[in-house]
């Protein structure tokens, strides 16, 4: 049985999990850690990982780029997984989780869905036959809320296609301030924010005469808590390294 604890519990990620774990007989919440909530189910919840009552096999993280430290910090100090699934990291934020990884193990990636994962290996299949003669462009969209942009996933899938042009290729967010012609090393990365939207993101190979695009659609943040759960249910018990949702896939 895995002993999970939440941080960003009483967020609307934090209640998915809870309700995904609810349905499953190989893992439990221990405890949750959040700032601002209070405890709404059968586990306590603290404000701080140094408060956790008891030491959890994993902490899932789904919370706020601030609160890397110090998870960082109680997860190398008691040898704990962790499973961040939190965006908006900064260079220096991800190079911290690099480092971590060498003591124990951590599993970052900037979506936790099954299709967004396929949809970056086909990317770099049509980036291998595409590449050099369409442009490529992606437009991702997400509810009014979200405060970053481009999402992480976003910059996962242009990453993704970057590595298979021998990374090529740079990133352009704004193009309203440059009046000038695209030039073909471009990957575009285009924002939407409004409504309800959960996520959506599109690839769109541009070429003469035609257009290819790949998408992926996500109807409820329900895919994104069964995703995570699947992560931290996986690396319970794994030796220090960084893990992925490839690594995951790999051992079904």
């Amino acid at each position: 049985m895995t002993k999970i604890a939440i941080c960003g519990a009483c967020g609307k990620m934090g209640r998915f999990i809870y309700d995904v774990i609810s349905e499953r007989d190989d893992c439990t919440v221990s405890a949750g850690i959040d700032k601002f909530g209070e405890a709404y189910a059968d586990f306590p919840v603290v404000k701080e990982p140094a408060d956790l009552p008891e030491k959890p096999d994993v902490i899932i993280d789904f919370s706020h780029p601030s609160a890397l430290d110090g998870l960082l910090s109680y997860c190398l100090s008691n040898g704990t997984a962790l499973v961040i699934a939190t965006t908006g990291y900064t260079e220096e934020d991800t190079a911290k989780i690099h480092k971590a990884s060498e003591q124990i193990p951590v599993f970052f990636t900037f979506n936790m869905t099954l299709g967004i994962n396929l949809l970056a290996n086909l990317a770099k299949t049509a980036a291998k036959v595409l590449g050099g003669q369409y442009d490529i462009e992606i437009i991702e969209k997400h509810h009014n809320q979200k405060i970053d942009a481009p999402s992480g996933t976003a910059i996962m899938l242009a990453d993704a296609i970057n590595e298979e042009l021998d990374n090529k290729y740079h990133y352009v967010y704004d193009r309203h301030s440059v009046r000038a012609k695209r030039e073909k090393t471009e990957i575009g990365m285009n924002s939407v924010r409004g409504g309800t939207i959960v996520g959506e993101h599109e690839i769109i190979f541009a070429g003469r005469d035609e257009v290819i695009s790949l998408k992926h659609e996500a109807h409820s943040k329900q895919v994104f808590a069964v995703g995570a759960v699947n992560a931290g249910v996986f690396l319970c018990g794994k030796p220090a390294g960084l893990y992925a949702m490839s690594d995951l896939l790999a051992s079904l």
